[in-house]
Formats: structure tokens, C-alpha cells, sequence
């Protein structure tokens, strides 16, 4: 019974971080490329009473055993970077990987970092940089007073100016990918770290022919949060919260009832 008790309090604390991923996506709903999270568990040693296969008394062998569980515990917590879709903007700023790959951004003190939210601004200088001020690595300065911005889908950036009827080249985006995304150390901020796990980071130019996704201007990738999905996600963790605590509460009366018997 206190076995049980134990057992079910696994339960509880793994669907309390069950219903913390759920909160968190749901949170996220809005946010731009965001990837949803899922948590992920597994069962707990078990207590072997009879081995399958052993010899019984008379019959041979026991075909099945005697193995009782301990509960359960989380194994992870993995994002899906599964692509959402694509929401037009019409700002010439903002770009969406369509496909593999990340934006590769420096933060103030110098660290790099990466990020799939395409939301971009201009600087007092000229450069892209992303909402909390992090510039787009390598640097892509647009010239003061560009009338027109355009963005190919390998990155090529060129402008148009005043004066001239031909744009000019002034740079290319180059974007990362990761042979275990999954690996990444998500920082907040739409921001992720690389890792041992993740392996280095390999650097290229946008198009499917070299592995990478291909470059939309004008749009935004929106949450690969499901609404409904998690919705239902969250009802199927609680009830699975509150059978928990019942198994509880039933343990704790069958511990008084075997506690209250008179000889």
C-alpha cells in the first residue's frame, strides 16, 4: 500500500511537468517560430518477484513473471521542429526559412546564437538586427535611403537607390543547420545555444539543392503550436493528475481499514 502510494506520487509530479510543457506552448501560441515542446517519460525499476522462465513446482516453467513497477519519471522535455506556416507580412524586413535551417545572430557581449524568428529591424547604422537588438551575423548594412529591399531565396540581398535603376548587391544571409537540432540549448528570447549534443553548427546559403531551406521575404513562420491539440493534451494530464491523487487517497483508506482490524 505504501508501495502504491509512492508509485502514484510519481505519477503526479510527472504530469504536473506534463501540464508545465503544455502551459509553456500555449503560452507561446503568438510567438514567431516558436516550436512546441513535449514531454516524454519513461517507467521506474522494477521489483522482480518471479522471473519468467523459472521453474514451477509442477507445470515446468512459469511462462510469465511476477514484476512490479515503481512509478514513473521524465526522460525529456524535446522540442518538434516541425515547419509552421507562413504568415504574410508585407514588411520588407521580415524573412521566413522555409525549410531546414537558423539565423545565425551576435549578441551584445559577442556570443553567437541562433534563432528561426525572421522579425528583423533596421539599426541607426543600417543593419538588421533582431527586436531585442542582436545583429544578424554575418553583417548586412542597408544604405541610408534605399527606396527598395529585396531578399532572394539563397539570401542575396540587394537594394535600390535613389538615382540609380539598377539594384546593387550588398550582401548574403547565410544560414546554420544542426545534425540534432533537438540538441540546441533553447536561451529564451526565441534564442538557442549549440551544444556537444546539437554538433557544430554548418553554415551555408538557403535553397533545397544545398540542404537548407529557402528564404521568403515579406513573411513570418508562425508557432507550430496546435490550439486544439494541446487542449486536448491538457485534459488527458489532468484527469491523469487526479486518478493519481485517487489512487492515493484509496491506498490511505486501505491502509486505515488494515490498520483498524481487531483479532
Amino acid at each position: 500500500m505504501i508501495r502504491a502510494m509512492w508509485t502514484a506520487a510519481t505519477g503526479m509530479t510527472a504530469q504536473q511537468l506534463n501540464v508545465d510543457t503544455i502551459a509553456n506552448n500555449l503560452a507561446n501560441v503568438n510567438t514567431n517560430a516558436f516550436k512546441r515542446s513535449r514531454a516524454e517519460f519513461g517507467d521506474l525499476l522494477y521489483q522482480i518477484q518471479r522471473l519468467p522462465g523459472t521453474n514451477a513446482s509442477n507445470v515446468g516453467v512459469f511462462p510469465v513473471g511476477v514484476q512490479v513497477g515503481g512509478g514513473v519519471r521524465p526522460i525529456t522535455v524535446a522540442k518538434e521542429w516541425v515547419q509552421g506556416n507562413m504568415r504574410q507580412t508585407g514588411n520588407d524586413l521580415d524573412l521566413a526559412i522555409d525549410g531546414a535551417g537558423f539565423f545565425q545572430v551576435t549578441r551584445p557581449d559577442g556570443t553567437i546564437m541562433y534563432t528561426r524568428n525572421g522579425s528583423f529591424k533596421r539599426d541607426n547604422v543600417g543593419n538588421r538586427v533582431t527586436g531585442d537588438g542582436d545583429q544578424l551575423n554575418p553583417v548586412i548594412t542597408i544604405p541610408s535611403g534605399a527606396l527598395k529591399i529585396d531578399v532572394g531565396q539563397d539570401g542575396t540581398v540587394s537594394v535600390l537607390l535613389p538615382g540609380v535603376t539598377q539594384a546593387s548587391q550588398v550582401g548574403q544571409i547565410q544560414l546554420v543547420r544542426f545534425d540534432n537540432p533537438s540538441g540546441l540549448v533553447a536561451m529564451g528570447g526565441n534564442l538557442f545555444l549549440d551544444s556537444f549534443a546539437s554538433g557544430p553548427a554548418q553554415q551555408g546559403t538557403g535553397g533545397f539543392s544545398t540542404g537548407f531551406g529557402t528564404l521568403q521575404q515579406g513573411f513570418l513562420e508562425s508557432s507550430n503550436v496546435n490550439l486544439a491539440e494541446e487542449m486536448v493534451n491538457m485534459i488527458i494530464a489532468q484527469r491523469s493528475y487526479e486518478i493519481n491523487s485517487k489512487t492515493i487517497q484509496a491506498s490511505d483508506e486501505m491502509m486505515q481499514i488494515a490498520n483498524n482490524l481487531r483479532r
